[in-house]
């Protein structure tokens, strides 16, 4: 059952307190582990289990999304972005993987 967090970082500390503790960053087509560059996830190697959008106090369009991924051989992590107008460049495919507007 999701979750309510007040804070991006409440959600990651959270997050992490249940096993998401891999960060991972979007590189082009993939998912990039922070702690193991030679961990990467294409867009059929993970789902996304759970997710929280935060908007910022002073800017609403200063939102940013916190993404629970787990992949395969049970890699766990989180995916923090921004979303909408400062969302980076992504594949087809993962922007389909990352598409929140249709789970909300």
């Amino acid at each position: 059952m999701p979750k309510n967090y007040d804070s991006l970082s409440q959600a990651t500390d959270d997050l992490k307190k249940r096993g998401f503790e891999l960060d991972f960053r979007q590189e082009g087509n993939r998912l990039i582990c922070n702690q193991d560059a030679d961990v990467s996830l294409n867009p059929e190697d993970f789902e996304i289990v759970e997710f929280y959008r935060f908007e910022g106090k002073s800017n609403p369009g200063d939102t940013s999304v916190v993404y629970a991924v787990e992949g395969n051989d049970d890699l766990r992590g989180i995916l923090v972005d921004a979303y909408g107008a400062y969302a980076g460049e992504y594949s087809p495919e993962m922007l389909k993987k990352l598409d929140i507007r249709g789970r909300i």
